[in-house]
């Protein structure tokens, strides 16, 4: 269906401001490569991911668990604007690899809490830092009204790719 959108519908020319939006994102591809993110990633986490044939989206759950309590299968499709079932196959393959332990939760039994293994939780943590350095980097040289519409924009951003 998406396909014979694409063949349907021209895409619009850009402006001159957009296209030099669009003219960043490849200077960014480097940063997202398997090679760079296999770099910071500390040993017994990439051991626990390649090991287990995870991919970037099995990690993009992870940092969403670092912090506070855990979350349930619908919070984590939510937080990374995908189905449930997609979010449920995700946290299925980081469980089978140890990554993240789940748990009924006991106000109601239906739901299935997910957490971090906590022997992975240094690992996360460090790799988390390391990843993000760049990026808060960035957000500290920006006002707090620059930083929401950086988080506007970048959201939107997801939502359409994820389309």
């Amino acid at each position: 269906m998406h396909h014979a959108r694409e063949q349907q519908e021209a895409p619009r020319t850009p402006t001159p401001e957009e296209v030099r939006v669009v003219g960043l994102v490849p200077l960014l591809e480097p940063y997202f490569r398997g090679g760079a993110v296999r770099a910071l990633m500390p040993d017994p986490l990439r051991e626990a991911m390649e090991g287990n044939g995870l991919t970037p989206r099995h990690g993009a759950v992870l940092p969403h668990l670092l912090a506070g309590r855990p979350l349930t299968v619908s919070e984590i499709a939510q937080r990374l604007q995908v189905s449930l079932s997609t979010a449920s196959e995700l946290i299925g393959g980081l469980s089978r690899a140890g990554i993240v332990e789940r748990a009924e939760d006991p106000a109601n039994r239906r739901r299935i809490l997910v957490s971090l293994a906590e022997r992975h939780r240094p690992a996360l943590e460090t790799f988390v830092a390391r990843r993000g350095e760049p990026l808060l980097r960035a957000l500290d040289g920006l006002s707090a009204t620059e930083r929401e519409g950086f988080l506007a924009g970048l959201t939107a951003w997801v939502r359409e790719v994820q389309r």
